[in-house]
């Protein structure tokens, strides 16, 4: 598996898309365009980040731009070999906001999800970003359908655990009858996304019990990649995991 570094190299590039709003419910409430730039700078490890959101379309002037330079990159983000990451809070306090964002890349397409969770531990708010690599062509998928991920799935997972060992690989098989084969508790909530996503979190999280947040994505039929962050009983992350696989 490539460095941390290596991985993250793999978003560089301009990526045309937007930052949608989601209920909870799952109905987009709210649409607003982007342009996220990464481009590698001179320094070896150097890359300029830039983010424009627009009110009214592309031709207009951002109504809001962000910029920063990235020369290292922080334990709370995990990179994997494609380019997919996730990030997330370290650790789960009370009284704190909680949120973790998952990033899927394959080709010319990115989807992202950001999970929001109140002070209070309660699921907020969720953000679906769509991104598309500029002058590519590149395509949204249709809406997730259950029927999708029926059947059975071969693949494998790549664990990155907190204390930064070697990346474990192993094989991954997954038999898929309904949604709630995903659940692991009665307080997950599965929800169903625009662009075959979707995401499979507690209705609440707290520092005095384990859980995990998960998102996946089928960039095209027959192909599934899930990222799944865990944390421990204290509120502490404990690993990331990225799995792959197709339809058998």
């Amino acid at each position: 598996m490539g460095s941390q570094w290596d991985n993250f190299l793999q978003n560089i590039g301009e990526w045309q898309g937007s930052f949608a709003t989601v209920d909870l419910q799952g109905q987009i409430v709210e649409i607003t365009p982007s342009i996220l730039s990464l481009v590698r700078g001179e320094e070896e490890k150097l890359v300029h980040f830039r983010l424009r959101r627009f009110g009214d379309g592309y031709d207009r002037e951002p109504t809001r731009e962000i910029n920063q330079e990235y020369r290292h990159l922080g334990k709370q983000v995990t990179f994997f070999n494609s380019g997919s990451f996730c990030k997330g809070s370290m650790q789960l306090a009370p009284f704190t906001p909680f949120g973790a964002e998952f990033g899927f890349v394959v080709g010319d397409r990115r989807h992202r999800l950001v999970t929001l969770y109140s002070e209070a531990g309660d699921f907020e708010n969720l953000v679906l970003i769509r991104e598309f690599r500029v002058g590519s062509g590149a395509k949204e998928q249709a809406p997730l359908t259950e029927e999708q991920l029926l059947g059975k799935w071969l693949g494998k997972s790549v664990t990155i655990t907190a204390d930064w060992l070697e990346p474990v690989e192993t094989p991954w098989e997954f038999e898929f009858s309904g949604i709630n084969d995903f659940s692991e508790t009665s307080q997950d909530r599965f929800m169903q996304l625009p662009d075959s996503g979707y995401i499979l979190v507690p209705s609440q999280v707290s520092h005095r019990g384990a859980f995990k947040v998960e998102a996946g994505w089928l960039p095209c039929r027959g192909r599934l990649e899930r990222l799944i962050r865990r944390y421990d009983d204290s509120g502490a992350w404990v690993s990331a995991t990225w799995i792959t696989a197709k339809a058998a």
